[in-house]
């Protein structure tokens, strides 16, 4: 799904472009996500668009400490200090856990 993607990374530029004009500082990671989680979940219910077909995993750092968010295609999002998706995601997550 790489027009998904790109289409969704073209948004979350866009909404910290807008934000920095505002407030001449970096989005915080945390209202980068839920601003992007916001518009996949819109996608979700409005009519005549179809859903986004993928999830996102957006890392950030903000006050001197490392972010990390998983985003589905729902718009829900979840913290994470480590996370693995995709194919073998069940093994990326076992070998994180064990770490």
């Amino acid at each position: 799904m790489g027009p998904d993607y790109r289409v969704l990374v073209h948004r979350a530029r866009k909404l910290a472009q807008q934000y920095y004009l505002v407030y001449q500082e970096p989005i915080p990671t945390a209202q980068l996500v839920q601003r992007v989680a916001s518009v996949m979940q819109e996608y979700t219910q409005s009519g005549g668009v179809r859903p986004f077909g993928v999830s996102l995993l957006i890392c950030g750092w903000n006050e001197g400490r490392p972010y990390l968010f998983q985003s589905d295609p729902s718009g829900a999002y979840f913290a994470w200090k480590a996370t693995a998706m995709g194919k073998n995601y069940v093994n990326g997550k076992t070998f994180l856990e064990k770490r």
